[in-house]
């Protein structure tokens, strides 16, 4: 029987806040929705956040991106995922500092990491096992050194700083990689995707 996924890009509403660093959830889902054919997500009072819905393959995915602001994602996600059941098909997509920019990772029942949106989520649906994609934002050294910011001011700087032209054409590729592991999860499963794409 096919399993019913509910796919989130976290982010913030609103034009100021396109296309930049903090906003990298809702450019995977949108690059996902346009790949897969999906209607245009429209607003859903119901579930507070932009939503739009179709079977791919086999399975019936929503997708979602709460219209309440990063730190509040969970009273969006909440209005859909109502039990630890409902968890288990969902694929939470977020930025993510502990990885370099051009670089996303899958994980499974992984603690927030102190992102404020992440811990939202967890906090509305009572549990940590969900799947992330953890879009990376940080810049690296040539060697692959991360270089993270150090004070909470220039966290955020990072985070709310729009891509110029030639970082968003990285992360356009970013967007269709991670696509195409959402429809390997739908497919072949998590772990083996894990396998497929964390190793890249």
């Amino acid at each position: 029987m096919a399993q019913n996924y509910v796919v989130v890009g976290l982010g913030n509403p609103g034009e100021e806040y396109e296309n930049t660093r903090h906003n990298v959830g809702r450019i995977v889902v949108d690059e996902f929705a346009k790949e897969n054919d999906f209607e245009k997500n429209i607003f859903d009072k119901k579930f507070k956040g932009l939503s739009a819905c179709r079977k791919v393959g086999k399975s019936k995915v929503l997708l979602l991106e709460p219209e309440t602001f990063m730190n509040k994602s969970g009273d969006s996600v909440r209005c859909i995922i109502k039990s630890k059941k409902d968890a288990l098909g969902m694929i939470l997509i977020h930025d993510d500092l502990d990885l370099p920019f051009g670089k996303f990772k899958i994980s499974y029942n992984k603690s927030s990491g102190g992102h404020k949106g992440v811990e939202s989520v967890i906090k509305a649906v009572k549990t940590t096992e969900f799947t992330r994609i953890r879009v990376g934002i940080s810049k690296a050294t040539p060697s692959g050194k991360l270089k993270k910011p150090t004070t909470e001011k220039d966290v955020i700087a990072l985070i709310l700083r729009k891509f110029s032209k030639s970082e968003f054409e990285i992360m356009k590729k970013v967007a269709k990689d991670a696509s195409e592991a959402i429809r390997m999860i739908f497919k072949d499963g998590r772990e083996r995707t894990m396998g497929e794409f964390n190793g890249r």
